[in-house]
């Protein structure tokens, strides 16, 4: 499985054939892909209160996009959480907030049928409390899992620096330098911390993928057929350093350690590839030596559609054979609701998902329960640059606290977009 993992990564690179162009997205990416970010934070979300703040910020940001084909932004996060239970001396809450620059920066090309740009992203994940809110779960409550997984204490960080290649309409798509797996891999509509689900779950891999770190260097490709279906493949560093991007040359050309992807799937139209999307993913990784990190391989299904631009129902799985995920089998099953259906942008959003997961006993030993999880939120877009997110999780035999058989989690969210 491990050697025809990577043969099928090259051959993905191969295959990456023209086709005839045809309107469409530029690109493969998720609802945290920088591109995807910017469209979604400049488009208008329905009938609510909008003032004229921050109009000549947005007249200035169209006129870079116009006229020299940079697109940038920012935001701020937040977020709090507490939990009916912890372990004996832990805490029973958490917080902390994240400041992201984020951008793209076309240099070639015409901008329609082909393109080539910079892409980046620089951010400051900081915590308010002693324990941030990514270290909740598995340091206060003795879930095998992570909430809010992004919000940590790593302070500056890199998380993109690549080139972005696009062809035939954006159908083909290369990407080249400091990536984050998450936007590319095994992503659907639902998928993104800062605006959906808060449990890893019910985000990018299921929580049973053992996924690189963000901003490991390698390279990645897509290609969208005439039939919508599409495929993309990757390889990036397995040993990368958000906060020390510069050692990733030395960690991908010296120690060769490497995760490798292969997806398969179909969308109704380019344009909706992360809304109406049913595929399949394959990804192996190399063991870490200096770590002793194992090697290993899974598989992600996932099938997603959304139905006059109000709900979509879900369904994913992941499975891992060996390597150091967090969960071995998990499968999800779950739905987003808009109430606005004027826009295919979520602005005001109910969510709701259950999950059962099998713990990985590479990652924390043997004879531990499965657990089980329910998680659902609402955001409040309360203006186009502001939402807020109320979550509630209920844990049910979360497997590293044999003392708490049922756990409940609230949540509030914050993010402010320029």
């Amino acid at each position: 499985m491990r050697t025809t993992l990577k043969a099928a990564f090259l051959a993905v690179l191969l295959a990456l054939s023209p086709v005839a162009q045809s309107e469409g997205r530029p690109g493969f990416g998720g609802p945290d892909s920088v591109e995807q970010i910017i469209e979604t934070d400049r488009t208008e979300k329905g009938e609510f209160y909008s003032g004229e703040v921050f109009g000549p910020l947005e007249q200035w940001q169209a006129r870079m996009k116009e006229e020299h084909g940079f697109s940038l932004g920012m935001d701020y996060s937040a977020v709090t959480v507490g939990a009916s239970e912890s372990l004996p001396g832990a805490d029973d809450s958490a917080s902390g907030g994240m400041l992201r620059f984020y951008g793209s920066w076309n240099l070639t090309g015409d901008g329609e049928s082909t393109s080539g740009g910079l892409v980046y992203k620089l951010e400051h994940r900081h915590g308010y409390s002693d324990l941030a809110p990514s270290e909740f779960y598995l340091g206060s409550v003795g879930y095998a899992g992570l909430t809010a997984p992004p919000f940590s204490d790593q302070e500056t960080r890199f998380t993109n620096l690549y080139w972005r290649q696009s062809l035939n309409s954006g159908r083909t798509v290369v990407l080249g330098g400091f990536l984050d797996a998450t936007d590319f891999f095994d992503v659907y509509g639902m998928a993104s911390p800062w605006l959906h689900f808060m449990n890893l779950t019910f985000s990018t891999g299921a929580a049973a993928t053992d996924l690189p770190n963000d901003a490991a260097m390698g390279v990645a490709a897509g290609h969208l057929f005439d039939n919508n279906v599409y495929v993309i493949g990757s390889v990036v560093d397995r040993n990368s350093d958000p906060t020390d991007i510069s050692e990733g040359f030395d960690t991908f050309f010296g120690d060769n350690e490497y995760f490798y992807s292969v997806e398969i799937g179909h969308t109704s139209s380019h344009s909706r590839i992360a809304l109406d999307n049913v595929h399949i993913a394959f990804w192996q990784a190399d063991a870490r030596e200096e770590v002793g990190a194992p090697e290993g391989w899974g598989a992600n299904f996932s099938w997603s559609r959304y139905y006059n631009n109000q709900f979509m129902p879900f369904i994913r799985a992941g499975y891992t054979d060996e390597s150091g995920s967090l969960l071995q089998k998990s499968v999800s099953l779950g739905f987003g609701y808009q109430p606005d259906s004027s826009t295919s942008v979520p602005g005001n959003l109910f969510g709701a998902a259950v999950n059962w997961g099998e713990v990985n006993e590479e990652s924390f030993g043997s004879g531990l329960d499965d657990q089980y999880t329910a998680e659902m939120f609402y955001r409040w877009q309360t203006t186009k640059k502001l939402a807020l997110t109320l979550d509630f999780q209920y844990l049910k035999d979360p497997a590293l606290n044999q003392d708490a058989s049922n756990v409940y989690v609230w949540s509030l969210r914050g993010r402010f977009a320029l």
